[in-house]
């Protein structure tokens, strides 16, 4: 049983990104399984014989016993007697058996996870403007509607197929050898029967791929309502949201009335067509016996056949139709997940141990393809270990400015180069373990407390995390954590992006993370907006030490930040206006000094500007 498990490494990585062409597609995600699904193939093969093989033998026992009569049948037939009881006792088990097992044990429980594994895998890789351009659930929706049809339509193919085609094959040629006219019969029920199969197969792909559009369409809507479920009982719009869901699943219901409408015409068409293969075989046989063309053991034959291909047109139908309504939701899938990535580690790319902090934007440019750049021929040098802020009226570049320094996205002119290498030229993760980022919008996992921290650094130990957080503020607050699980302190969970954690709590366990990264390169976006003024002059202290020796640049507000910086970059449309400390520019009297007197209770109204 282990061996037919490990027929297949389930999660086994794949080279390059997925095509975008069906054929080539299932190659990819199947890649290192083939094997394994020939096997199963083959047994399904050797099983679909053995029906015809069973039908065959009965008819055969049948003329003996006529010809031998009671008397003579067991003297002088026991071979085909002991043949027949080691066929359905032993040989037909054993297939069958070794079948089940294959599907089982091999194939269904590796190819899901080998299929989801290398999906999930390269939209990891994805810049963040896939994700910025789609909704969350919908794509993880997506990936596991994509591997769970690869899945069910190779598992529903090696069964059927291997088998109904050796099964129908086979029963033709014992039909020839039978009569030929009993063979063509066979083969003019076949190719209505195919007929039938390109007819409808085609509709149902396509109304099956846009069912599968149109359940995502729901996906989305519920995932971001939900996600967002705070604002909307905040602004009373529950009812706005079940309309919107309303006609998300009208949608949906639509698509499945025209899957549903050509799944029962199919059916119909199906079992007329399974009715005329007993009539044609059983009554064909009957007429030949009339005129001493057949023995009964011939008519036995027929009948078993018939019978049995007639229920297995109907299952094979069945299967082929839900294989082809995997292979819609396959598509529907590629199309959202197939993309190359936009943002790749150039072919020899560096990985530097650690930087020495020398951040510089040259002439860089960035818009999110829009017409009016976010910055415009932006050039900043930064010194190692020098601490830098960037100010300005929201929108004029801040936080596109340190994105871009982390390859978030790719600027469309100009470079970026740390410690004088063009940032292009490192991977993407080795540049960013050399920057600790704290954001504005802090998400937490839904894991414990301590994961998030070590988040950081993996192999931190525990007791690192503990001063991680002490020097974060934030060791008090989680021991007195916990959830609904009965889990306290740091092991409880911290709920969906940290929902059960105020603001400043979030804020905190970021700050622990990214003192425990101790990276080069210190971003601080609005790090400490979230902590009120007493939590932030206990942080405070705590930055300034973390800030030692570090390369720093903060996008910040609040007065306590950006006045102890060495120097402070002002930027109004994408490009800088002014530069200076905090004293030089006040004297100056300029942008940064208006913005000053404009501040109220600590904070710099850039709004009022």
């Amino acid at each position: 049983m282990k061996r037919l498990a490990d027929l297949i490494d389930a999660f086994a990585p794949a080279d390059g990104p997925p095509p975008d062409r069906l054929g080539r597609f299932f190659l990819w995600v199947l890649r290192g399984s083939v094997p394994a699904i020939l096997l199963a193939l083959l047994v399904s093969v050797a099983v679909g014989a053995t029906e015809v093989a069973a039908a065959a033998i009965i008819g055969r026992l049948i003329d003996l016993a006529q010809a031998r009569g009671a008397e003579g049948l067991i003297a002088g037939s026991w071979p085909w007697l002991v043949g027949a009881v080691l066929f359905f006792l032993v040989l037909r088990p054993c297939l069958m058996g070794l079948s089940a097992a294959l599907n089982a044990l091999t194939l269904g429980p590796n190819l899901y996870p080998l299929v989801l594994s290398r999906l999930h895998r390269h939209t990891l890789g994805q810049a963040l403007s896939f994700f910025d351009d789609d909704f969350a659930g919908r794509i993880a929706q997506k990936q596991q509607q994509t591997a769970r049809a690869v899945t069910e339509a190779i598992s529903e193919s090696v069964n059927t197929f291997g088998l109904a085609v050796t099964a129908v094959v086979g029963a033709a040629a014992v039909m020839g050898r039978i009569n030929p006219w009993l063979a063509v019969g066979m083969l003019v029920w076949i190719s209505g029967y195919v007929v039938l199969i390109r007819h409808f197969m085609p509709r149902i792909r396509a109304r099956s791929k846009a069912r599968a559009a149109a359940r995502a369409v729901v996906t989305g809507q519920v995932v971001d309502t939900l996600t967002n479920i705070a604002t909307v009982k905040l602004f009373s719009h529950g009812s706005h949201e079940d309309e919107a869901a309303l006609d998300a699943l009208g949608g949906y219901r639509g698509a499945q009335i025209d899957f549903g409408a050509t799944s029962a015409l199919f059916r119909f068409w199906l079992m007329t067509l399974a009715g005329v293969l007993p009539v044609l075989l059983i009554g064909g046989a009957l007429l030949l016996w009339t005129r001493g063309a057949a023995t009964a053991g011939d008519i036995a034959t027929a009948g078993l056949l018939a019978t049995r291909i007639a229920q297995m047109s109907g299952w094979v139908s069945m299967t082929a139709m839900g294989i082809f309504s995997n292979i819609g939701e396959i598509e529907d899938g590629m199309r959202t997940l197939s993309p190359p990535h936009t943002i790749t580690d150039a072919p020899g790319a560096r990985q530097p141990s650690t930087a020495r902090g020398a951040v510089d934007f040259e002439e860089v440019s960035f818009g999110y393809g829009r017409p009016r750049p976010a910055l415009n021929g932006f050039t900043l040098h930064v010194r190692p270990g020098e601490r830098v802020a960037l100010v300005g009226r929201s929108g004029v570049g801040k936080t596109t400015a340190v994105s871009l320094l982390l390859r978030l996205y790719d600027v469309e002119s100009g470079r970026i180069l740390l410690d004088g290498v063009d940032i292009r030229e490192l991977t993407q993760d080795a540049l960013r373990a050399q920057i600790g980022m704290v954001r504005q919008e802090t998400a937490m996992f839904n894991r414990s407390a301590i994961e998030n921290i070590r988040y950081g650094r993996p192999e931190a130990t525990d007791e690192e995390v503990y001063e991680a957080a002490r020097r974060a503020e934030a060791h008090d607050f989680i021991l007195g954590l916990r959830d609904v699980r009965g889990r306290t302190g740091y092991a409880a969970h911290l709920g969906e992006r940290g929902v059960k954690l105020s603001g400043g709590q979030r804020q905190r366990i970021a700050l622990a993370r990214v003192i425990l990264k101790d990276a080069p390169v210190l971003v601080l976006d609005e790090a400490t907006s979230a902590l009120d003024s007493e939590v932030e002059a206990a942080i405070q202290e705590t930055l300034d030490t973390v800030m030692e020796g570090k390369t720093v640049i903060a996008i910040a507000h609040r007065l306590s930040t950006i006045a102890r910086m060495d120097r402070i970059v002002v930027l109004e449309d994408g490009r800088i206006v002014e530069e200076g400390n905090h004293a030089r520019l006040l004297a100056q009297g300029g942008r940064y000094a208006r913005f000053w007197r404009h501040q109220s209770g600590g904070f710099i109204n850039l709004a009022a500007e």
